[in-house]
């Protein structure tokens, strides 16, 4: 097993994001991997936590990455936050991510979870994301 491929994973998926025309409409540039300081838009994506799992077999090493995509809006209700959730799932699903190490076997949609964060009109969504890849490095 190998961790070696999670930098290039969290890489290719940013890129992912932040070229799909779809993903961009609706957030421009505002894909995080860390959230900014200062003032945050009022709908934006952060890339969040992993869990890594060996999944290596007789062919090579690999691994199965579970990760989080949340999605934030600071708009009463969802609905804003469900359409971004739908095009971050759509841009990653099945896609052709290149990475610099490795190489993505799958990517698919696991779960999702759509909660109120606070008092406040905040609402987001954890979208997780398994990906199975594999490392002959």
């Amino acid at each position: 097993m190998s961790y070696g491929i999670a930098s290039a994973l969290q890489a290719a998926v940013f890129q992912s994001l932040s070229n799909d025309p779809s993903v961009v409409a609706l957030v421009g540039s505002a894909i995080y991997d860390a959230l900014p300081s200062g003032t945050l838009p009022a709908l934006y994506i952060v890339l969040g936590s992993e869990e890594v799992r060996d999944a290596s077999d007789k062919s090579g090493g690999g691994a199965l990455h579970e990760f989080t995509i949340t999605v934030v809006t600071e708009s009463a209700g969802f609905s804003s936050a469900k359409v971004l959730a739908a095009a971050v799932s759509d841009a990653l699903v099945d896609a052709p991510l290149t990475l610099t190490r490795g190489a993505l076997v799958s990517l698919n949609f696991y779960k999702a979870k759509a909660a109120r964060v606070g008092t406040g009109d905040m609402r987001q969504i954890n979208l997780i994301f398994r990906a199975r890849v594999a490392d002959d490095a």
